[in-house]
């Protein structure tokens, strides 16, 4: 991904914090030794065109090998108690 700075000069993105699944702030640099600016930019999702081609299930089960076991173990015990409800 490219960043360019306000000057029109090339950037670097230094460092990123990612927020969440879908919304990352950008820590910006010129690359202008003259300017120097520095700035923020943030990157985020905003739609799909084309669905993915894997099955929902498949992607399921990847977000959920992907999670820690705490975070599995609460997941499936959320499962549980709405069953018998």
């Amino acid at each position: 991904m490219r960043v360019i700075c306000k000057c029109g000069h090339k950037g670097r993105i230094a460092s990123r914090d990612q927020l969440s699944e879908d919304f990352a702030k950008l820590y910006c640099q010129c690359l202008d030794a003259k300017c120097g600016h520095t700035w923020v930019a943030n990157l985020t999702f905003s739609h799909t065109l084309s669905p993915s081609a894997q099955s929902f299930e498949r992607m399921l089960f990847d977000r959920l090998r992907d999670m820690p076991s705490a975070k599995q173990r609460e997941l499936f015990e959320q499962l549980g108690s709405q069953a018998r409800v």
